[in-house]
């Protein structure tokens, strides 16, 4: 991978490696209850044990505010960090403050071990990424592997700062989620299309304007197509829109028309006259709808429109979903869409990149997320990526 250390360019052998994960996983009643971000770990860890090098895990969990707080030890994750490693996991606990004991702990420790640190957040300067801090954390370790995408958005002591303490890399996580975005955006197999759904524009707007100066097609989808819509002068009824950001909606699909970017919306919808499941509702074109409805979901019409354009593609990157998704009937249109994409990509026709909570949701609702070529658990780091923005904990990773 151009430009980034891997796994493969470190010495691990005898090493203590500083494993920087996301081990901010779901929680209930003191159990994890999904384990996704551990599983992604697990060949990172593998080759570090292979070389008789000790795995230090560093993760934050939850929002404990810099402070020590019970609620947030990672302590509760050990366990499941043992089960999906299939390894002992011995945990560490401390402030931050003074890091004595994780270094007898660390040095006391036999080859092929894995220690769970506290969590990083205990201390202010994660969250300021203070050098102080990642020079406590480097005095840890020998060399340092970063395999948490889901937190390069953020420039933390643990993701950034301690990165230009000690020799660096990507590990095999962190690297196969920068070539499958690499796949998706930064050198893709053209044309591609872009699938953009959700609530709001608001919220997207940087995300919409960086993808239609470098996508062929963008489909719009969910509560954000009504706002299109109602920009270009079509009733919507009463469904969800911000009517006030018709002037942004306008002025992306003109700087789409600049990019000779195909700008994809809604022409029918599923209107109903309530929001919840299995509501009475009709098909409507866009140019009729019922006043007093609300668009909840992509028509018939539409959903062939999009299937069309995904058939003419190579490649699609996915966020958000094109309707209400979580209840029925109004998760129809993602659900076809979704089993498209799967389709084509199993055909070999289609390089296919998810991501984003409400997507990663949405395509396991389908039935698919295993099918697509990538689907990232990173939420903000996905989202910021699509935006074009650089990542502080890849930036660090760079070579010179």
């Amino acid at each position: 991978m151009a430009g980034f250390k891997t796994l493969g360019d470190l010495d691990l052998k005898g090493k203590r490696v500083l494993l920087r994960a996301d081990l901010n996983v779901p929680v209930a009643d003191g159990k994890v209850t999904d384990a996704t971000r551990i599983e992604r770990i697990v060949p990172t860890i593998r080759e570090i044990i292979k070389a008789d090098g000790k795995v230090i895990l560093l993760s934050h969990f939850g929002r404990p505010k810099g402070k020590v707080d019970p609620q947030y030890s990672l302590e509760q994750v050990a366990s499941t960090v043992a089960d999906v490693t299939g390894h002992p996991v011995g945990f560490v606990a401390t402030d931050w403050v003074d890091v004595s004991d994780a270094k007898a702990a660390i040095d006391g420790a036999p080859a092929g071990s894995i220690l769970l640190l506290e969590n990083t957040r205990f201390h202010p300067g994660e969250e300021a990424n203070d050098v102080e801090l990642a020079k406590r954390m480097a005095s840890l370790g020998d060399v340092y592997v970063n395999d948490a995408f889901s937190a390069a958005h953020r420039a933390h002591a643990s993701t950034e700062a301690l990165a230009h303490l000690l020799p660096a890399a990507a590990g095999l996580a962190m690297q196969a989620e920068l070539e499958a975005l690499e796949a998706g955006l930064g050198n893709p197999k053209k044309p591609v299309i872009a699938i953009v759904g959700g609530a709001k524009v608001s919220t997207k707007i940087d995300l919409l304007e960086n993808l239609v100066t470098k996508v062929d097609g963008l489909v719009i989808g969910g509560g954000m197509a009504n706002t299109f819509l109602h920009a270009m002068g079509y009733g919507i009824g009463k469904s969800l829109a911000e009517k006030d950001l018709a002037e942004t909606a306008n002025r992306i699909m003109e700087t789409a028309e600049k990019h000779k970017c195909a700008i994809i919306l809604p022409i029918d919808g599923a209107v109903a006259w309530h929001f919840e499941a299995n509501a009475p509702h009709r098909f409507y074109g866009v140019d009729a709808v019922d006043p007093e409805g609300m668009i909840l979901d992509v028509g018939p019409s539409s959903i062939e429109r999009i299937q069309g354009a995904i058939d003419d593609a190579s490649t699609v990157v996915w966020n958000g979903p094109l309707g209400a998704f979580e209840i029925a009937p109004f998760d129809t249109g993602t659900v076809e869409v979704a089993r498209h994409v799967a389709a084509r990509t199993k055909a070999g026709k289609l390089v296919s990149v998810a991501g984003g909570g409400d997507t990663v949701a949405a395509l396991a609702h389908a039935g698919v997320k295993d099918e697509f070529t990538y689907v990232s658990t990173a939420g903000g780091a996905f989202l910021e990526w699509m935006e074009g923005k650089p990542l502080p904990g890849v930036e660090a990773l760079k070579t010179a």
